[in-house]
């Protein structure tokens, strides 16, 4: 499969119809030249039959209560930390993939969630209950609006201004361009100028790529021509 052209067929979609999952697994397949998305589709259903209810207190339990999955605080920068493939088979990754992970396996389990993008630290909102956040990062911790407020107080300091707007659900398409948003950021810091490129690729088939980003892309393809 042509993982960078489906990752545009995919980003053209309206936005809350993208399929997460499916999106999720082209970047980390392009990133990983053969890895079989359908294969990681297949896992997330392998993942959702372990859910023993379909309520939130057992897909948390069963996914982050039981350490299966956590924060890779040791390690937060690394990559794999953002390829979905990678966070079923480590059991490692960061607050936003985390969530791309309980949403996948949630909606399989009939378990309706949506990804919050909250400045500094991605969250899960219970969509049966809109009050009721989740960090899958803290082990699955549930949390009212006002310890998502003190979450983001201690994630972007003290002094930094809040709106209640940051506790909104966020489309599907929005969290995967976070994804590669914090991948270009990541390969930024390390100077990796092949991975750059095509983090590059798959931010300009994003719908908010700007000329700015095509100029970069070619910028870093031109010692290629």
């Amino acid at each position: 499969m042509d993982a960078l052209g489906r990752f545009g067929e995919l980003m053209r979609l309206e936005p809350q119809s993208l399929p997460l999952d499916e999106a999720s697994l082209c970047v980390a397949a392009v990133a990983q030249p053969g890895l079989d998305v359908t294969h990681g589709l297949h896992a997330l259903d392998a993942l959702a039959a372990t859910v023993p209810a379909p309520t939130l207190e057992a897909l948390v339990g069963e996914l982050f209560g039981s350490g299966r999955f956590r924060g890779n605080s040791d390690d937060y920068y690394d990559p794999r930390n953002s390829y979905l493939d990678q966070v079923m088979a480590r059991g490692l990754g960061i607050p936003i993939s985390l969530s791309i992970l309980a949403i996948e396996v949630g909606r399989r389990a009939g378990v309706p969630l949506s990804g919050v993008g909250m400045p500094g630290h991605f969250l899960l909102c219970d969509q049966n209950d809109p009050h009721v956040f989740v960090d899958p990062f803290d082990g699955g911790r549930l949390l009212g609006p006002a310890d998502c407020r003190a979450l983001f107080l201690r994630s972007m300091g003290r002094q930094a201004p809040w709106q209640d707007t940051y506790l909104a659900p966020v489309s599907r398409a929005a969290i995967v361009e976070r994804v590669v948003a914090n991948l270009r950021l990541t390969f930024q810091r390390t100077g990796r100028r092949a991975d750059q490129r095509w983090v590059m690729r798959l931010r300009v088939r994003c719908p908010s790529a700007t000329e700015a980003d095509v100029d970069e892309l070619a910028r870093l393809t031109a010692d290629l021509n």
